[in-house]
């Protein structure tokens, strides 16, 4: 089975994140841990213990490598999985070109451990 790949970027595994999600009026409604199942330089997929409403407006703090940067991003889809936690596919919105350097070093340093020898 084959499905067409509709996504702009590769998807590479990252590590965990603090999150705090916002109403549309920009307050804080909850506030969290989750692990990322894979990140690229448009969007993350974020697994959860709660739930994230795709009105909402999420800010994450995400570890790569010895860099940290703050995210912020629109949820565009949301699951349960066979675990009952949640996967949020998280697309970022307005980064700078710093935050922009840092993903795509860790993307090609990730992809270039996954090469073959």
């Amino acid at each position: 089975m084959t499905l067409e790949e509709k996504r702009k970027h590769a998807r590479i595994n990252s590590l965990n994140l603090s999150y705090i999600c916002l109403d549309e009026k920009n307050k804080k409604i909850k506030q969290g841990m989750g692990r990322t199942l894979n990140v690229s330089e448009s969007g993350i997929l974020l697994e959860t213990h709660f739930p994230i409403d795709t009105d909402h407006i999420v800010l994450l703090t995400i570890g790569l490598e010895e860099d940290i940067v703050d995210i912020k991003g629109k949820p565009v889809h949301s699951k349960t999985n066979a675990q009952g936690l949640y996967e949020v596919g998280i697309q970022f919105m307005g980064h700078d070109e710093a935050t922009n350097k840092i993903l795509k070093k860790f993307i090609n340093t990730v992809n270039q451990k996954k090469r073959p020898k």
